[in-house]
């Protein structure tokens, strides 16, 4: 049974076994899935900052780099897809023909939806959808004031509040790396706690063609075969370029094995302009371009139709310093422009999150996440990566700012809602009853609508000083590490079915064994 717009879906599941009762969603507007699940839908109108002249002088100077430069490519199996395509190559440099580039991409998917194993979780990619990830990557975490070397534990603790958040439809992959288990199958460790501590989607590992390879292996079996995964995708992967211009070897033997399977993967360029690309926000979108398309051109040769990301992940360096920074106004720019140049092609694109250089999480990580999460509403950004939790420029995962960014995100996408103007919404009843001088808390109008009318943040304080200080006086990272602590304490992991768990176990114990660990 399925309805729309605020109705109530019952699937049943192999992952779960069970009949699973679907809510609709109450942040945003719902956009539905090819199978009726509901995802954030930003419908405001996009912030498009380039005329159409520059766009023009884009298109033709990304027409000569990727022409006259070229792109590397480590790998010898891709050098010969591109040269039986009839690309020039020499050595490992592929010099591209742009009407050919953009013949491949016309053979990606302009929306696509990837499957949960609770499909109440499936998310769609692509069009208005807005679908939010954790953060990504980080070697340290930081709880309360001690900064240190992320765990498993601490890697499980972030799927659960994933798992729990209001706004997350996804845990993301390397939430944090947890640096206690053994580099060479730990992500078979990852891939368990993400299948079974969480019933959202994931992101596949990266590292290698052997890991890619695994992550396959263990969503077929959550999912019942490679067929079932190859027909809806399960899982989405970050493939980055190696900026400027080389994709290398390791993460394309990750992406042959995605492309190969139907998975979607992002291709993002990782560019620091003044490091990995030069200082203008212009060049740098060129750059941008052509390290995307060559690498979305590259997996249309392995599959056609493969689903993709124009991936961005643009910003810049201090100059005085050489350390990146983050929450700038030029990756703010340069956020808004990707977004117009990716539906320029037609395709969906991630960029932003919650990113600051800030070491804790204070008012400078508060209002550069800000300067990131806000373009990432306006460009309507369709796969946000690094939501919650980022910090330190993406070294560090922090529990109390996880918290601050779960906030800031609920409150964009209330923000980001339609303005419903109707007969009730304009109050005329209102002014009848209270006439002139009087006040609105008492009436009709007002009671009907006070538990709904406003939104009411969970994280910030709105008391007075006195009551404030009996209160204990506590700020808004104390605040969030309260409330972090008590979903932890507060989460039951999502059903999942025994022999599904058992098989997925039995997977993992033997690939560790075949990897030595």
């Amino acid at each position: 049974m399925v309805k729309v717009r605020g109705a109530t879906t019952r699937r049943r599941h192999r992952a779960t076994d069970q009949v699973v009762p679907v809510p609709p969603r109450t942040t945003g507007s719902p956009v539905l899935s090819s199978t009726g699940v509901a995802v954030f839908r930003n419908v405001m109108p996009r912030y498009e900052i380039l005329s159409a002249d520059a766009m023009a002088q884009i298109d033709a100077a990304w027409r000569r780099l990727m022409t006259e430069i070229g792109v590397e490519f480590m790998s010898d199996r891709a050098l010969e897809l591109f040269r039986a395509a009839g690309q020039k190559v020499e050595e490992n440099t592929v010099f591209l023909d742009p009407e050919f580039v953009l013949a491949q991409v016309a053979k990606a998917p302009r929306e696509f939806d990837i499957q949960a194993r609770n499909p109440a979780n499936t998310v769609h990619i692509g069009g208005d959808a807005m679908v939010f990830g954790a953060v990504y990557g980080p070697p340290f975490v930081r709880q309360g004031e001690v900064r240190r070397d992320a765990s498993f534990d601490d890697y499980k603790n972030f799927l659960r509040l994933a798992q729990t958040s209001p706004v997350l439809d996804s845990a993301g992959g390397v939430v944090c790396e947890p640096n206690d288990t053994p580099l060479d199958s730990r992500h078979l460790d990852m891939n368990l706690a993400l299948m079974t501590l969480t019933d959202k989607i994931y992101m596949g590992n990266v590292v290698s063609g052997g890991n890619a390879r695994d992550t396959i292996a263990m969503s077929s079996i959550l999912f019942g075969g490679r067929e079932s995964i190859e027909r809806t995708p399960a899982c989405i992967s970050l493939i980055n370029c190696n900026s400027p211009l080389r994709w290398d070897d390791r993460m394309l033997d990750a992406l042959f094995e995605y492309a190969e399977a139907g998975q979607p993967v992002v291709l993002t360029p990782f560019i620091l302009m003044g490091a990995m690309s030069p200082v203008t926000i212009p060049a740098a979108l060129v750059q941008q371009i052509v390290e995307a398309l060559s690498g979305i051109a590259l997996a249309q040769l392995v599959r056609p139709g493969t689903p993709v990301v124009f991936g961005s992940f643009l910003s810049n360096i201090d100059m005085q310093s050489g350390s990146p920074t983050f929450g700038t106004p030029e990756s703010g720019i340069g956020l808004l422009c990707t977004g117009q140049i990716a539906r320029h092609f037609g395709l969906p694109f991630r960029s932003g999150g919650g990113l600051s250089s800030s070491q804790v999480a204070d008012a400078q990580a508060g209002y550069e996440s800000l300067m990131t999460l806000m373009p990432t509403f306006l460009a309507g950004t369709n796969w946000v990566m690094h939501t919650a939790g980022w910090l330190d420029g993406g070294l560090v995962a922090s529990y109390e700012k996880f918290i601050v960014d779960e906030q800031i995100t609920a409150m964009l996408q209330h923000q980001f809602k339609p303005l419903e103007i109707d007969e009730g919404s304009l109050g005329f009843d209102a002014h009848q009853e209270v006439g002139h001088g009087g006040h609105f808390l008492g009436s009709m109008h007002t009671m009907e609508r006070f538990r709904t009318c406003f939104y009411r943040p969970f994280l910030s304080s709105s008391e007075n000083y006195e009551r404030w200080l009996r209160n204990g006086a506590r700020d808004a990272n104390t605040r969030a590490g309260e409330i972090a602590a008590k979903r932890l304490a507060e989460y039951v992991a999502p059903p999942i079915d025994d022999a599904v768990r058992a098989e997925l176990e039995e997977y993992v114990v033997r690939r560790r064994r075949e990897l030595g660990d």
